[in-house]
């Protein structure tokens, strides 16, 4: 039986008047990793931001398994996940120190923070960089401590948004494949956001598509380049859509 980590139902999102995400149904199930993907500006950062609970949607119900998200239980629920953006946001101070913020303010001990510290820094290969600022490294060194920073937390759900896109093609490279190796070993229910769609093979389990802020489609990756669901979404991945596939899983 499927054990789903995070529900989303009738979730709208308006701002000025003009509607961002309407979505009918979205599930997320425990240690699925899932691409989202869709043209420019179909949505996908204010979906992250709505599952990761950053953004409150304007209407519609949000469930942490099967618990209804609500003012009172937010910010315990938002405590159960990490975050990665786009551009690497680095405190400026060493990058021990951005690993450990995350711990620090959780309340954890100093061995047990140390010790998870270390063992993240040594995991992503930035264990030399430990007391160097994070104000001089370079853009495939920030990424790794913003995923060490995220790791350490032992996060449920992980959130990835476009993490690789201002990394160089041989950095991208290698750490997409030092991440794919980490998911497949903490096995972390994982929520990626890219337009690389090279990404989607090496990474995800599954795939959902948005356009105009609603879901088109939401299948395996298999799935979703063997049959995709218009020629909208073949357009995207760049594949024939010979055959009809089904709208949602």
């Amino acid at each position: 039986m499927k054990d789903c980590i995070i529900e989303a139902n009738k979730i709208k999102l308006q701002k000025s008047k003009k509607q961002i995400l309407d979505v009918e149904q979205f599930q997320l199930q425990k240690g699925e990793v899932m691409a989202v993907i869709g043209p420019n500006g179909a949505g996908k950062s204010t979906l992250l931001q709505v599952l990761a609970l950053l953004q409150r949607p304007s209407s519609g119900e949000l469930l942490f398994r099967g618990e209804n998200v609500n003012n009172k239980n937010i910010l315990a629920f938002r405590r159960k996940m990490a975050v990665v953006f786009q551009e690497a946001l680095l405190l400026d101070t060493t990058v021990y120190n951005n690993v450990a913020s995350g711990l620090q303010i959780r309340g954890h001990k100093r061995n047990e923070i140390d010790a998870l510290v270390r063992d993240w820094l040594e995991r992503l290969g930035i264990r030399s960089l430990a007391h160097r600022s994070a104000r001089v490294l370079s853009g495939g060194e920030s990424q790794r401590v913003s995923l060490a920073r995220a790791f350490v937390l032992e996060p449920e759900v992980l959130f990835l948004d476009e993490p690789f896109s201002p990394l160089d093609y041989p950095t991208k490279k290698g750490l997409i494949g030092e991440l794919r190796d980490i998911l497949q070993a903490t096995k972390i229910t994982t929520v990626l956001v890219t337009h690389d769609y090279h990404e989607i093979p090496v990474l995800a389990d599954s795939v959902t598509v948005l356009d105009k802020g609603k879901i088109i489609q939401s299948c395996t990756q298999q799935e979703v380049f063997s049959r995709p669901a218009n020629e909208m979404v073949a357009g995207l991945l760049g594949v024939s859509d010979s055959r009809p596939a089904r709208p949602n899983r």
